[in-house]
This record gives C-alpha cells, sequence and structure tokens, in this order.
C-alpha cells in the first residue's frame, strides 16, 4: 500500500519542546553514550557517520571521553563522493570494495572496541543510478564487511546506531516545508522517538526497556512453534528456529556490557526457521535500500524460501537483493511492533529503515541474530543452519504490519491471538 507523505503541521513532532535544539543534541549525545552504548571505561569507540552529522558526531565524542573511552575514531562518509563514482567511475569498479578498511574494522572489534553507527544519507541517493552496478557494489561491499558484521550479528561487542537529520533527508521526508523548517521538523522527531526530550532519558530508557524485556519474555515463556500474519494481502506463516529467543530493548553483549543497539527501538524480534516460512506476505511501508525506493512488495514463500517476488517501484533492485546469494531469499528476523508505537503515531515515514521498522511489525531478507538463539555454542555453519539459522551476504529489513493486520501464536496445533489490528491483545 501506499503511504501518503504528511507535513510538519499534521503530524506531532513539531510540538515545541522545553529544550533547546543545542541541549537536546547534547542529550542524544548523552544517550547514545550512556543507553545506547553503555560504554567502559578504557573501551575504544568507532564511528560511521555522513559527514554532514559532524555536530552530533562531536558531542558523542565528548559524552564518550567523559565515560572514559581511551580513543574515538570516526570514519565519514559523504553522498556526493558517493554518488560521483556511479556517474564516472568504470564499469569494473563496481567489483571493488576496501577490504583493508574492513579487515581493520573488524580487527578493531575483535579486539574490543564498541561499534556506532550514525545513520542519515540522502534515501533515494542512487535514484536513476543503473541498478546491476548498485547490486555488484553491494555485493562486493558484504563481502569485504562480512568478517565485521558477523561479530556485530553474534552481538559480540557493544555497538548502537543513532541518527542525525541531514539536509537531504529532510527534504524527502517533509518535501512541502522550506529547507530549514523541514530540518527542523526532522530533528524533532527524532528527539521524540530518541526518548530525549523528557525530564529524565536515562530513566525514560530505563522503563522503556523493562516494557520490552516483559514483552519478549511473554513470547520466550509461551514457545510458540510459529507465528500467522493476516490481513490484506498476506496470509504467512513464520516457523521460528529451533531453540530461538526473542530479545528486544537493552541486552548483555558478549563482552558482558548491556547496551542498547538500536535508538529508537519499539521492537522485539527473533529467529525463524530459515525453511519453514510459507504464504503470501504484502509490504505495508516502502523499502528504501541504498538509494532505491522499493514500493508494495508482495512475494510469496514456499519452505522458507521467496518463490515469487513483485514490487510496483524498484522490483528489478529487489529481485537483484534475492539474488544476492542463496540465504538472500530467505528471512533470518521476525519483529513485532504494536502500530500504536510512538514513531508509528507520528504518521511520518522517515524514509530510513531505523525509524520505520519501529513504526511496524518487520521480516528481514538474509541473515539471522545467532544472539537470538540458545545453545549454540560451538555449533559448526552447517549446524546451524540444521537448527534454521539463514546465513547470507545481506540483512534488509522490510515492513509487514499495519492497524489491519492480525498475529497469532502457533503451537501444537493451537492458535493463540498475539496482535489485533496491530495491537497487542497478549501482556
Amino acid at each position: 500500500m501506499r503511504v501518503r507523505m504528511i507535513t510538519a503541521k499534521e503530524s506531532n513532532v513539531s510540538a515545541p519542546s522545553t529544550f533547546s535544539h543545542e541541549q537536546l543534541l547534547d542529550r542524544l549525545g548523552e544517550v547514545a553514550v550512556r543507553v545506547g552504548l553503555n560504554i567502559s571505561p578504557g573501551q575504544q569507540l568507532l564511528i560511521t557517520a555522513p559527514l554532514t552529522a559532524v555536530s552530533l558526531v562531536r558531542r558523542v565524542t565528548e559524552h564518550a571521553y567523559k565515560a572514559g573511552a581511551s580513543l574515538v575514531t570516526t570514519l565519514y562518509a559523504d553522498d556526493e563522493t558517493t554518488l560521483a563514482r556511479f556517474i564516472h567511475a568504470p564499469d569494473d569498479a563496481f567489483d571493488v570494495a576496501p577490504t583493508w578498511l574492513a579487515e581493520g574494522m573488524a580487527r578493531a572489534f575483535r579486539e574490543g572496541a564498541a561499534r556506532m553507527a550514525i545513520t542519515g544519507a540522502n534515501p533515494t541517493l542512487l535514484k536513476g543510478q543503473d541498478p546491476e552496478r548498485i547490486a555488484r557494489a553491494n555485493r562486493a561491499s558484504s563481502k569485504a564487511n562480512r568478517p565485521a558484521m558477523e561479530i556485530i550479528t553474534q552481538f559480540a561487542v557493544n555497538w548502537n546506531i543513532i541518527a542525525c537529520a541531514t539536509p537531504a533527508w529532510a527534504e524527502q521526508v517533509f518535501p512541502d516545508l522550506p529547507p530549514e523548517e523541514a530540518l527542523a521538523a526532522l530533528w524533532d522527531g527524532i528527539f521524540k522517538a530518541s526518548r530525549v526530550d523528557v525530564a529524565d532519558p536515562v530513566a525514560e530508557w530505563k522503563a522503556h526497556n523493562a516494557a520490552l524485556h516483559a514483552r519478549a519474555k511473554f513470547m520466550n515463556d509461551s514457545r510458540f512453534d510459529a507465528l500467522h500474519f493476516s490481513g490484506p494481502g498476506t496470509d504467512l506463516t513464520v516457523g521460528l528456529a529451533d531453540g530461538h529467543l526473542w530479545a528486544g530493548g537493552s541486552e548483555k553483549s558478549g563482552n558482558g556490557i548491556v547496551c542498547n543497539p538500536n535508538i529508537p527501538t519499539e521492537e522485539i524480534f527473533t529467529t525463524p526457521h530459515r525453511s519453514k516460512v510459507n504464504g503470501r506476505v504484502s509490504s505495508t511501508k516502502p523499502l528504501f535500500h541504498q538509494g532505491t525506493l522499493i514500493d508494495e512488495i508482495s512475494v510469496r514463500f514456499e519452505n522458507g524460501r521467496i518463490v515469487e517476488a513483485t514490487a510496483s517501484q524498484g522490483e528489478d533492485v529487489l529481485k537483484r537483493i534475492l539474488d544476492t546469494d542463496e540465504g538472500a531469499a530467505r528471512i533470518g528476523e521476525v519483529a513485532l511492533v504494536p502500530h500504536s508505537s510512538p514513531i508509528s503515531a507520528s504518521k511520518i515515514l522517515y524514509r530510513n529503515t531505523l525509524f520505520d521498522e519501529n513504526a511496524s511489525s518487520h521480516i528481514a531478507l538474509g541473515q539471522a541474530y545467532t544472539k537470538c538463539m540458545v545453545d549454540i555454542e560451538g555449533l559448526t555453519p552447517d549446524e546451524l543452519l540444521e537448527r534454521g539459522v539463514n546465513d547470507s551476504l545481506i540483512h534488509i529489513d522490510w515492513m509487514i504490519g499495519s492497524d489491519k493486520i492480525d498475529l497469532d501464536g502457533l503451537k501444537n496445533g493451537n492458535r493463540v491471538p498475539l496482535m489485533r489490528a496491530g495491537e497487542w491483545v497478549q501482556i
């Protein structure tokens, strides 16, 4: 279904705050370090960020050093230079990735560095560029970054993603506003969704994490075999991996540090069984992937694999994604988010997965999070596959929930209502 773009006046994100922009920016930096990373004294921090996020990077860096970080290193990306590659580089350049940089990042994580990603790139930067080149570049990058991403998906170190409003992103979220007003409106949305516009953001996050933990505990105690999503364009059964574990909010990473990987977050999530997904599902929000809009996705699964896939826009890119490798046409995550989540209630289409996935229940193509499994220590990759854990170079979330979608838990032939019209009916 298409989602209508709205103006700031129609949303609830532009309500006046009692804090100045600079105060809120500082609070976001503090929450990112204290809640998101919970950085440990003496720990190094590696940040990746858009060039336009310098102001936020500086706040994060300041709070990281105040928390005892020994060294903060930032790697900046620039939309204009990224686009220049697709316009001017020779064709064989799109099979190249900086493996030396990826190896260095993986080494940093193995040696205990924390990871922070700041998102804010232009959502449709690569619109109009050759989809084949985009797919090749993504595949080369994914292969190069696989060692580092495995450390992240295994939750071996504390890591966090936050967002920074940028002019190009703001223009697309609020196209009817003048540039300065659009940027201010996007910042307001980020601050509210990140829960930094309250009297005590750290206490607010503690309470929010407790609520997410309660939902995850209910699902873990219930031990459902599968989930069934139903609604317009959707009749999907998602079998759950053998020994799956539900998680959400703050969690303890492999290095013993409790952190919140995503700010904002409204989801609980787990590992589906790679071979036990059947039926049809339609997207309820557009997917913006690597600068390309993919809208009105509809796919059909048989025994875990997508066998039919269509989209009203970006279908060629979607199919190239599914061809990335054998696991790309299977799912590695299923996440539950109530329709009444603050991000959904704002009625803003952020055109950014970090936010849009927290407005809606969703699934993710590709790599599974092994952290959402029990008793897997020492298992080989083949043994993980036997347990249902999907393996892929990609991990791409897209939204399937709305106020028209119902959800049931299935166990031993019994059906338990979990969500009706997108809202929890249990816990």
